[in-house]
This record gives structure tokens, C-alpha cells and sequence, in this order.
């Protein structure tokens, strides 16, 4: 796909302040890890591949194994996800897959059990953020392929 816009660049600043919030969870108490996997699930559920490029570059770089990417889609029955990647992968799916209404009491009762109420803020802006990434690439086009690790750390 051709880039219709390079919104990088023209929308600098509006792409300034969602560089601001990524600074801020580069912050977080939140590990990047998880961050990362939630990024990346996200991005499978909207079919953003280049983020999906990024993000799993971004992990394998920082040793994720590939089986944990391959079968990331299907975590639930997944035996090597931890309960805390559980209930932030829960949490981030609840949150891309508005279905109306508060998101279910036992996925906020879990993701609050292994997350502090500010990193359950965090983990929420996190989630908001990289849905916006998503819908910029998917609208705009992005040169998948083209990312090096680590080119928009998350300090």
C-alpha cells in the first residue's frame, strides 16, 4: 500500500501529542514487555501491520519468543502467558472491542488484582493510544517493513 499521507510529517502536531503520552508510558511502572504485547495484540485486532511489524520486532529484540507472538492471537489457551499478561491482554481486548456498556466486571476485577489503579490508568491510555496509532496507519497507509528496532523507543 502507497502512503496517502505522511502524517508524520504533516500532522507533526497532532503526532506531537500522541508522542507526549508514549514519553509518559515509557514512565510507567507498567513493564515494557506487556506494553509491547498489548500493543501488539491490539494491532492484531485491527489488522494494523505495521504495527504488528514494529511490535514484533520490538519484542523479539528485547528476547520474546517467536511461539509467544505465533500464538498471541489465541493466549487464552496458551499455557506460557503469565496471569498478569492474562488480565492486561483481557483488559486491552475489552477495551478494542467496544461492545457497549462497562467493560465486564471479572476482566476489571482481574486487571485490577495485578495492576495498582495508575497503572490501570496507564494500561488504559496505553490501549487508547495504540487503537489511535492503529487507525492512522489503516487510514493513511504506513511503509510496513520499514521500522528499525527501537526507532520510537519507549525510553
Amino acid at each position: 500500500m502507497e502512503q496517502r499521507i505522511n502524517f508524520f510529517q504533516k500532522g507533526r502536531n497532532a503526532m506531537q501529542s500522541l508522542s507526549a503520552i508514549a514519553a509518559h508510558l515509557g514512565k510507567s511502572d507498567i513493564q515494557k514487555n506487556i506494553l509491547h504485547l498489548i500493543y501488539y495484540r491490539v494491532s492484531q485486532i485491527n489488522g494494523c501491520a505495521y504495527c504488528l511489524d514494529m511490535h514484533s520486532k520490538d519484542l523479539l529484540a528485547t528476547g520474546e519468543t517467536a511461539q509467544r507472538l505465533l500464538v498471541l492471537d489465541a493466549w487464552r489457551e496458551a499455557p506460557f502467558y503469565s496471569d498478569k499478561e492474562r488480565a492486561a491482554l483481557a483488559w486491552a481486548e475489552a477495551l478494542t472491542q467496544l461492545k457497549g456498556g462497562l467493560v465486564a466486571e471479572e476482566i476489571y476485577t482481574d486487571v485490577k488484582n495485578h495492576f495498582s489503579e495508575e497503572e490501570i490508568i496507564d494500561l488504559t491510555l496505553a490501549i487508547t493510544t495504540i487503537n489511535t496509532y492503529n487507525r492512522f496507519n489503516i487510514a493513511f497507509g504506513a511503509a510496513v517493513g520499514t521500522y528499525k528496532v527501537g526507532q520510537f523507543a519507549l525510553n
